[in-house]
């Protein structure tokens, strides 16, 4: 019984490197997608300083840093069942980072995006306030940081997966 466990547990390896390769692959992607792409064409389109911008973009990012949420879990969970075999998957890098993975994405969920929507809320109609304020502008430069310390992650956990697809 215990030999069978053993054969199982090795032949789902396979799957878990193309299931780790490919919800990183596309959720990379989707990130330069939405920091390259959407968030440009909505602010030279003026949206950015509408008044119920806050709002909608508070939606678009809560469903995407859920969406990021489970990524980074199932990356993790990717990354502890290839360490499971030392001999087929050697980056002793691979879970911590994961892990840094799990918790930038944890403060973007509840930490930035809350505190970056709440700031852009227009809470008095009577009064107009800046679009982007010094406490908005350095939450921009720690979503920036964060973002680029996940894309960097990323394409190191990428890297560090798709020689192991060749191998095997």
């Amino acid at each position: 019984m215990n030999m069978s466990v053993i054969v199982h547990s090795e032949a789902l390896r396979p799957r878990w490197r193309t299931i780790v390769l490919t919800v990183l692959a596309f959720w990379l992607g989707a990130s330069l997608l939405l920091d390259v792409v959407i968030m440009p064409m909505l602010s030279a389109a003026g949206m950015l300083t509408e008044p119920g911008f806050a709002a909608a973009g508070y939606s678009i990012f809560w469903v995407f840093n859920h969406l990021e949420l489970f990524m980074a879990a199932l990356v993790l969970t990717g990354m502890l069942i290839l360490r499971t075999v030392p001999s087929q998957f050697q980056h002793r890098w691979a879970i911590p980072a994961a892990v840094a993975l799990l918790a930038i994405v944890c403060a973007y969920t509840y930490g930035l995006t809350p505190e970056m929507s709440a700031l852009g809320l227009q809470l008095n109609w009577f009064e107009s306030t800046p679009a982007f304020s010094g406490a908005m502008v350095q939450m921009q430069g720690t979503y920036w940081f964060l973002e680029v310390c996940k894309l960097a992650i990323g394409v190191t956990l990428l890297r560090w997966c798709y020689p192991s697809v060749t191998e095997s």
